[in-house]
């Protein structure tokens, strides 16, 4: 039974995450996306190759993602009532190194994103907030219209940033606070999952211990 488990639930995670001086338009353009912001693909600790390229940077102002998943077939699917089923992006992230806290706390965020389904005409990508599962405590509501997401959609591609800011991560600081605890996930009805540390069965989306440690460098 053990071999059901994946390699990357028996060890601790610690990236970098590279500092991005000033916050670029948020256009879903991804030439602003240069090599040193990409992020190691741990799934290949399982002998499985990734899918999707997975950025990040911050500043003082924002932290920015971006998810590159290329070689599609198909139309996407997103479903905002349903935002948990077919294409999209989750990414936690916890404003406080916590790596033996097992369960949320007011620091801990979870962010869904939606390449298409948002809008009046369901074009537009979208953004919402998620509260863990067996959280102790929520983060203070905040306005997701402060989120900006960019979309670039081919036919067998799509790219997605998002600018998050500070005012949508309680207890952002980099300054004081330069490690974080973070964790992503690309659904693709494509491709299938990928995922930054752990899987679903693993219980991500309640225990934040299974996400890496992310240095603000």
């Amino acid at each position: 039974m053990i071999g059901l488990v994946p390699r990357r639930a028996f060890m601790r995670f610690e990236l970098s995450i590279r500092r991005m001086p000033e916050t670029p338009a948020i256009d879903g353009r991804p030439g602003k996306w240069k090599p040193e912001y990409l992020l190691p693909a741990l799934v290949e600790i399982e002998n499985t190759p990734a899918f999707a390229d997975v950025y990040a940077a911050w500043n003082e102002h924002h932290l920015l993602v971006a998810f590159d998943i290329p070689n599609r077939r198909g139309r996407l699917i997103c479903d905002p009532r349903q935002w948990w089923k077919h294409d999209g992006l989750r990414v936690c992230v916890n404003t406080r190194d916590t790596p033996d806290i097992r369960r949320g706390t007011r620091f801990c965020h979870f962010f869904y994103f939606l390449p298409t389904g948002g809008g009046s005409d369901g074009r537009h990508p979208l953004v919402g907030l998620h509260k863990l599962s067996r959280a102790k405590d929520a983060p203070p509501a905040t306005d997701l219209s402060q989120v900006r997401i960019g979309v670039r959609i081919e036919r067998t591609r799509y790219f997605l940033e998002a600018a998050i800011p500070a005012s949508c991560l309680h207890g952002w600081n980099p300054a004081e606070h330069p490690r974080i605890g973070f964790f992503y996930k690309v659904n693709d009805t494509c491709h299938g999952s990928q995922h930054l540390t752990v899987n679903d069965e693993m219980g991500w989306n309640a225990d934040p211990s299974t996400w890496a440690t992310a240095v603000l460098v």
